[in-house]
């Protein structure tokens, strides 16, 4: 039963009841069977002292007038974090296992009944869904940064609740996802004032991120929530709307669909089967590919082969100097010796500029003094592993510092954060020399470089494009994530900061960089892979009993657990796949990188693209037509 637009007034003038809804359940994920993990309730809109307020309760409240409890986290109440963490050679953020105690709810009763309140005032944003059993639900985050448990309306009633709500609030639809909507008061005066003044956070979004990529392993302990909400937020496009830039501002609330005919973000068109593929045997002869002047005839064919299989050992520290920039395609042997020549003395021209300052004069340089700690810091716990850098006083461990430090000289204002190391450890390994990995590493940046800026607008880029791709593959999933507080993707942080180096086996890192370095079959190959594990293991995750916590937990343990070539194969799959759809969004086409529009700014997802023009997939070998079973990659 849904009461609306009466009041009634217990208790004196103090309580009115404005809105109530039966049939809203909170599933609290628990795990202990004595414990019920779907709490039916009630949803209430109340005023208190004549300040509005969202207010559940569990069905057998003792009193509908009974103070429910803020929905805020204090000290030490609650929320503590349950961490296991071996220092050893790993970085901070690489074995991170936050688990958070039964989320942050603050239980009304001992029975284990949860209630909450929370002014409207306090509600930042709403997002309404629809899950595969056909019910809608709802999941709102507080200014203070901390996201509600998601509302489940059984019995429906969701559309009821927000034209309540719009009495006292407004809300603003992203543009970029139409089921995300931002909470403003009904006051126009509100409403001019810029977002970056509504402090989502109390110590700062930005401040937060900066601080998660310097020290991503304490400031994951800090606070993750606070940071899949703040990537939550910082998902919306730049032309929002609601961008402080964009003096525009809605005058009223935009009404949500009615619920039968809610729909989700989708591909547009069903997408067709997955065509079949398969891998070829690695790059294995080198001469053949080199005219009598040593240039390579037909690099496009060189890097097809390396998409295709990979490198045998024995070839890839001359290869993957071409892959990396270090050797133009078309230089000669005469111009290599050149290069190499020229590039040595530059290396050790920056190298004697750091080795030369003394420790007085590093004392007052507060910037390469803390570089200089965090490389020591990093190299000491950095695939100790690999014999090539186990064992104390290794000399790998020296070549690894000497280039970090060298590479700090050579872009000072990016300097050193954590995650570089991970990069230089296999390009020092198979390179076996210090200037070459240096120049290989500086190839490498120039590709990941934005990812480990201070501003972080690249990877939050990247994980917005990661959702526009699975959405289009898997709105379930996404819907899934989303009902757990880990719509925001920001799980995936780790592997596109380092390119999956903490996911895979060190061989097998091996390969999958020289794959990904050939920009085939686009240059986002790597969000495909993504989008390639989360399917995954949507098996694993939906109908399971997995919360943020958990699936974070899950996310992480699957380090060294993946199959490299089959998830080569079926990322692939899903880029043809997605490449056959006829009617694909236009978003995705972006990260795709076809029928990019001239007008569209660049990013990171809109790299021009040479393998291919006009919807093409580049001629790769052993692609295979929709539906083949041939082994050999043949139609």
């Amino acid at each position: 039963m849904a009461m609306s637009d009466s009041r009634m007034e217990q208790n004196g003038d103090d309580y009115k009841l404005i809105f109530e809804k039966e049939g809203v359940y909170l599933h609290t994920n628990a795990k202990k069977t004595t414990v019920d993990t779907s709490i039916p309730g009630f949803i209430r809109i109340v005023e208190r002292a004549g300040v509005p307020a969202l207010e559940w309760s569990p069905l057998g409240d003792a009193g509908r007038n009974a103070p429910a409890v803020l929905y805020s986290k204090k000290d030490g109440e609650g929320g503590e974090e349950d961490t296991k963490f071996d220092p050893g050679y790993e970085p901070d953020w690489a074995v991170i296992s936050t688990v958070k105690k039964d989320r942050e709810h603050v239980p009304l009763k001992a029975s284990g009944q949860w209630s909450f309140s929370l002014p409207l005032s306090e509600l930042y944003s709403l997002r309404r869904t629809r899950f595969s059993l056909g019910r809608n639900f709802l999941v709102l985050t507080s200014r203070g940064g901390h996201p509600l448990p998601p509302l489940h309306f059984h019995r429906g009633g969701s559309q009821e609740l927000l034209h309540a709500l719009s009495r006292y609030i407004v809300l603003a639809q992203s543009p970029v996802d139409g089921r995300l909507f931002l909470s403003y008061p009904q006051n126009p005066g509100a409403l001019s004032q810029s977002t970056d003044k509504l402090h989502f956070f109390d110590d700062g979004g930005s401040d937060l991120v900066s601080r998660f990529i310097h020290d991503p392993y304490a400031t994951t302990l800090g606070g993750f929530s606070k940071v899949t909400n703040f990537f939550r937020d910082a998902l919306r496009a730049p032309e929002s709307p609601l961008h402080p830039r964009d003096a525009r501002q809605p005058s009223s609330a935009p009404l949500l669909d009615e619920e039968p005919g809610f729909e989700l973000i989708t591909c547009g068109a069903e997408l067709g089967p997955k065509p079949v593929v398969s891998r070829g045997q690695p790059l294995d002869q080198w001469e053949i590919f080199l005219d009598p002047e040593g240039r390579v005839e037909d690099p496009q064919r060189v890097k097809e082969l390396v998409f295709r299989g990979g490198i045998v050992p024995e070839l890839r520290k001359e290869v993957w100097k071409f892959l990396l920039g270090f050797y133009p395609w078309d230089s000669t042997y005469s111009q290599r010796e050149e290069i190499l020549r020229l590039k040595t003395d530059e290396y050790f021209r920056m190298k004697v500029q750091w080795k030369s300052v003394s420790e007085e004069q590093e004392m007052r340089n507060s910037l390469l003094r803390g570089y200089r700690n965090l490389i020591e810091r990093d190299v000491n716990r950095t695939d100790r592993q690999n014999t090539f850098f186990s064992g104390n006083d290794n000399p790998g461990l020296t070549l690894l510092h000497d280039v970090l430090m060298t590479h700090c000289m050579y872009n000072f204002d990016l300097g050193y954060v954590q995650g570089m190391s991970d990069l230089l450890s296999p390009l020092l390994f198979v390179t076996q020399n210090e200037v070459e990995s240096f120049w290989c590493l500086t190839g490498f940046m120039e590709m990941v470089h934005h990812n480990f800026e201070e501003s972080q607008e690249a990877m939050k880029q990247q994980l917005l494009q990661l959702s526009y791709l699975l959405k289009a593959l898997d709105p379930e999933l996404c819907d899934f994530l989303d009902s757990q507080d880990s719509g925001s993707l920001c799980f995936c942080f780790r592997w596109l900061l380092i390119w999956f180096k903490r996911e895979f086996s060190f061989e097998d890192i091996l390969i999958l960089w020289e794959v990904l370095w050939t920009r085939l079959p686009c240059p986002n190959f790597h969000l495909i892979i993504a989008c390639s594990i989360l399917q995954s293991q949507r098996g694993e995750l939906i109908g399971s009993d997995h919360d943020f916590n958990t699936i974070l937990k899950h996310i992480n343990e699957l380090t060294m657990k993946l199959d490299l070539q089959s998830t080569l194969q079926d990322a692939e799959a899903i880029y043809l796949q997605l490449l056959q759809c006829k009617d694909l969004p236009q978003k995705v086409k972006e990260v795709l990188g076809v029928h990019v529009p001239s007008s569209s700014s660049s990013s990171s997802s809109e790299a021009d693209s040479p393998d291919f023009q006009s919807g093409d997939a580049p001629n790769l070998p052993g692609q295979s037509k929709v539906g083949s079973s041939s082994s050999d990659g043949t139609p």
